[in-house]
């Protein structure tokens, strides 16, 4: 009865033939090739990723600033926190090579085969893998890594939403986490109206700038903090006492890590919004971007996590933030940057999500492209992400969970996977050595990281009220 509603609800709109083609050889830039039908370029114009390819390299810059440089900086010193200094740092700095080495190996892809395109992670995976089991192998790490971190940020923006109404009036400490997340979910849905990604330039951009100012908060606070402190009193080891609570801190400490690097999942659909030709392919803006991208995000989580960890210790927050109080206005200020940043960070990762969603109702489900099913669709998914969020506001445990459950196997192993089968680079090349150290590394993660998330979430779940 619910799709017979919305099909009604949809007629309204341009009709399109929903039997389009929708694989891995489907080219997906007709300009360029001059191959693609008709109905498959009318439907691309419709769906968020491909309706506009204006983009130029800076767009490419903060897009990934704003991927990247998100909630996961916030909880860098938490982790180190868990692993301790040397441990912590280097597996910061060894997730920051891996995972730049990895996202060139996704630039490059892009365009492996001359004419073609592929505008979505899970086309090159089709490409890869073969059609049907590409699909099954990205799709569902994809979404997950889109909707886990569209969880987090609504947690995020919640709390950091209500830390600023706190800091500025404390008669306000009363009032429950739960509305704000509630707030941060019912300005979503009237963002998430942003027709394509080109569209959301502006927020984007305006998100990236809030997140290099509330770094650069939080790294100067954390300095003058720590300038001030009597560091004798200041613990700087583990947090946990025991064995077994210093294997899980540790667990948790490299999801964390790996949630910090989650722009890959979007990599592809950045560049799809980039023009391409051959003779200025679409490779050399994207990478160019990434390249600035990446040296901002090595100073950030750097400054951030080092500068935290060395203020307050093993006693920090999983939210630097939180743990900074003083000056009480710069700190609300900072939150409330934090919350601009995670509004134009959601939808950076819930763009893909909404084509997928989109190409899904069109393609298989046979809707009508247009305003309604667009309105109807992203409302509903925004409306139950913002409920989980509120049901599971866990910030620590949800980073380490979802880190190492999804985001290593998008970010750090699963690119290099493609590479080798693409490539096919010659046995102890550099190319096959660092895939298979990334693919190794990243896979250890993947199956280890979730068990710290999960037992983070359990203790935080122990002094926890639903909706409070």
């Amino acid at each position: 009865m619910v799709r017979t509603l919305l099909k009604k609800i949809c007629v309204t709109s341009p009709r399109l033939d929903p039997n389009m083609a929708n694989g891995a050889n489907v080219d997906r830039d007709q300009a360029q090739t001059g191959r693609g039908t008709d109905q498959e370029a009318d439907l691309n114009k419709w769906l968020p990723v491909t309706a506009s390819r204006k983009a130029k390299w800076w767009y490419s810059a903060f897009h990934n600033v704003t991927a990247m440089v998100g909630a996961g900086i916030l909880g860098l010193p938490f982790a180190i926190s868990q692993l301790g200094w040397i441990p912590g740092i280097v597996s910061i700095l060894g997730s920051w090579l891996i995972t730049f080495y990895s996202l060139w190996q996704l630039v490059e892809l892009h365009e492996a085969v001359p004419g073609k395109r592929f505008d979505r992670y899970h086309e090159l995976g089709q490409h890869a893998f073969g059609e049907k089991l590409g699909y099954w192998i990205v799709v569902p790490q994809q979404a997950c890594v889109q909707a886990a971190t569209t969880i987090v940020y609504s947690v995020t923006g919640g709390k950091s939403l209500k830390k600023f109404f706190d800091l500025l009036i404390p008669s306000a400490n009363g009032v429950r986490q739960t509305y704000f997340i509630l707030i941060f979910s019912c300005l979503q849905l009237v963002i998430s109206q942003t027709p394509n990604f080109n569209s959301l330039k502006g927020i984007s951009l305006l998100a990236a700038v809030m997140s290099l100012c509330y770094a650069l908060v939080a790294f100067v606070a954390s300095t003058i903090r720590g300038s001030h402190n009597d560091h004798h009193l200041i613990t700087y080891g583990v947090r946990s006492h025991s064995t077994g609570g210093q294997i899980f801190d540790a667990l948790n400490a490299l999801g964390t890590v790996a949630f910090a690097f989650a722009a890959h999942s979007v990599a592809l659909e950045i560049q799809a919004t980039i023009p391409s030709s051959p003779q200025k392919p679409s490779k050399k803006p994207m990478w160019r971007g990434c390249l600035w991208a990446y040296i901002i995000v090595a100073f950030c989580y750097l400054s951030v996590s080092i500068s935290g960890f060395w203020a307050f210790g093993n006693a920090v927050d999983d939210d630097i933030l939180v743990s900074l109080e003083k000056p009480r206005l710069l700190i609300a200020i900072a939150n409330l940057m934090v919350f601009f940043h995670v509004l134009g960070s959601y939808q950076v990762f819930a763009m893909p999500l909404f084509d997928l969603l989109e190409s899904f109702l069109v393609l298989k489900l046979h809707f009508t492209p247009g305003r309604a099913l667009r309105l109807i669709g992203r409302s509903t998914y925004v409306a139950l992400a913002g409920f989980i969020a509120m049901c599971v506001p866990f910030f620590g445990g949800l980073l380490g969970f979802f880190g190492g459950l999804v985001f290593t196997s998008t970010s750090f192993f699963l690119p290099c996977i493609i590479w080798l089968i693409i490539r096919k680079p010659k046995t102890w090349s550099f190319h096959w050595v660092a895939s298979w150290v990334s693919i190794i590394l990243g896979v250890m993660i993947a199956v280890f990281a979730p068990i710290g998330g999960l037992r983070q979430i359990i203790v935080s779940a122990k002094t926890y009220k639903i909706f409070s």
